[in-house]
């Protein structure tokens, strides 16, 4: 691989979760104040139109940028498999020191455990979402900054009946005595500190902040916290959105509830953006603008009630990946590369890995799913993929030429299924969760298989009716049902269009990119492509 024209010296990868395309406002947004990562699109990065999110959520989405490959067609959620070399173990061989700054819990979680270690360093800030850092709330908290809230239970207990339970946040945020120490701040504050202090005693550096911010909790101080509430609020704080495919259209939650869930959001959003600003300041400060790329991206965004197929959508729920949540932001500065310009060209998190690995003249071992952006920033291409996939495990299975989106479920029921790893593992819930014993072990049906480009064996699980599947799996939502929206003409994805002639031509666009991938042969008899 030839280093690229103009290749950084540098590169920092700041990842927000759950960040809203639509609510920026070098996206358009008008709703919410992000004023630097406005500047930084306006001045300093090339802002990216097409970008759109590949396997889901958070741990399949770090899969796709710190590994290169698409993982949701094996497993749901899971750690770096045995044959897999994390950017951070190819950047070793070139000499590049790597540092991560996070707070961002399910890095530290069964499933997503092993993805920090080959950092040369890594700084985990405690307290967000989670993050079992507390076992007890501070006595003394009356009088913090922290808005008096719902625990994180009160969803379940309202739709369900039972008691409402604490998730860690709901004991971590009685800690906090002032803006800075809230995790976000904290994150970004980190971040800034090793571009001010440490860079410089290293002749190369890449530095992967994920930052679990605005993700929820939706939970800031004043002045944040109430910003963007212009009605009275009387009760307690809503920090804990509702995941929910119609909670207003059906009655479980009122049209006042969801602007207050908005309006945090809001706050949260703008709050991290004055910390990011932290980032750009030392970029100022140690003249990094000249030797160092700086990749602003997300995992995914997070619905806020925008209506689809006729109802309000809430959160991460089990639906197709609409606009809100599948389309998202990337901002790349590229040294040399003058800021405030666009790039149409369909892109995804895959190709991410591609670039990291492309500005430090790095060989990958193992088969990836991405290309360079390079030759975009730099005007060499004009496109570097034709189309891009992307899903929930178990869930429907989605490509795009940049134009048509088609989203194709399971055909008559959500099998054949398997799940293929070595490090056994889904999402965790969380604790007192409807749901919360452990997921089932591989049982005396699974075998030894192995996956693309590896002979290392891999259990292979296979999954029957009446199984318990995996979280992102459960349910038959997807079954017989596709999407086709031609989002040029229908950003809002009003008209279902899958009854359509185009829906073939889509439906062999899919059946096509599986094969690129080399995805398992049941997948494509479950979707009916067979």
């Amino acid at each position: 691989m030839n280093a690229p024209m103009n290749a950084p010296m540098n590169a920092v990868v700041v990842l927000l979760d759950s960040l809203n395309r639509h609510m920026l406002g070098s996206y358009g947004g008008t709703e919410f104040a992000t004023p630097n990562l406005d500047r930084f699109a306006a001045t300093q990065a090339t802002r990216f139109t097409s970008h759109v999110t590949g396997s889901l959520p958070c741990m399949p989405a770090r899969h796709d940028i710190l590994c290169g490959a698409l993982d949701f067609l094996w497993k749901p959620w899971g750690s770096i498999e045995l044959w897999e070399e994390p950017i951070t173990r190819v950047l070793r061989r070139q000499g590049v020191t790597t540092a991560l700054v996070t707070d961002h819990p399910h890095l530290f979680e069964t499933g997503g455990e092993n993805y920090h270690t080959d950092f040369d360093a890594w700084d985990y800030l405690r307290g967000h979402e989670g993050d079992p850092w507390r076992t007890h709330q501070d006595i003394s908290w009356v009088g913090a900054p922290a808005m008096p809230a719902k625990r994180g239970g009160w969803w379940y207990n309202r739709l369900y009946g039972i008691d409402e339970f604490e998730r860690h946040y709901d004991l971590s945020r009685t800690f906090f005595r002032a803006e800075p120490e809230y995790p976000g701040p904290r994150t970004m504050t980190a971040a800034a500190r090793f571009l001010n202090d440490a860079a410089q005693h290293h002749d190369r550096f890449f530095m992967f902040v994920d930052e679990f911010d605005p993700h929820e909790p939706f939970d800031t101080p004043e002045p944040w916290a109430s910003r963007y509430h212009d009605e009275p609020w009387a009760e307690d704080w809503i920090i804990w959105p509702p995941y929910a495919d119609g909670a207003i259209t059906k009655g479980d939650f009122t049209e006042a509830e969801g602007r207050h869930v908005r309006g945090n959001y809001g706050a949260k959003l703008s709050m991290i953006d004055e910390w990011f600003g932290r980032i750009l300041d030392a970029f100022d400060t140690n003249e990094l603008w000249d030797c160092t790329a700086l990749i602003v991206c997300t995992d995914h965004g997070h619905y806020l009630g925008e209506m689809r197929n006729g109802r309000d959508v809430w959160g991460k729920p089990s639906v197709p990946q609409y606009e809100p949540l599948g389309h998202t932001p990337l901002l790349v500065h590229w040294p040399g590369v003058v800021g405030g310009g666009t790039c149409d060209a369909l892109t995804t998190n895959v190709d991410l890995f591609a670039t990291v690995a492309d500005i430090f003249d790095a060989s990958v071992k193992q088969p990836t799913h991405g290309h360079s952006l390079a030759p975009l920033i730099t005007g060499q291409v004009s496109q570097i993929r034709e189309w891009a996939i992307g899903g929930y495990y178990g869930k429907w299975v989605q490509v795009t030429n940049g134009s048509r989106k088609y989203a194709r479920g399971a055909v008559g029921d959500n099998f054949p299924l398997s799940m293929w790893s070595n490090r056994w593992s889904t999402m965790p819930l969380p604790v007192g969760a409807p749901v919360d014993d452990p997921f089932p072990p591989p049982d005396r049906r699974a075998w030894l298989d192995t996956m693309p480009g590896t002979d290392v064996p891999v259990i292979r699980q296979p999954f029957a009716p009446g199984d318990r599947l995996p979280f992102w799996a459960a349910g038959n939502s997807a079954v017989d049902h596709d999407y086709l929206f031609d989002i040029s003409l229908d950003p809002d994805e009003n008209e279902n269009r899958a009854d359509e002639a185009v829906a073939s031509e889509m439906a062999e666009l899919l059946r096509v990119a599986l094969a690129s991938v080399e995805a398992p042969a049941e997948q494509l008899e479950r979707l009916g492509l067979d």
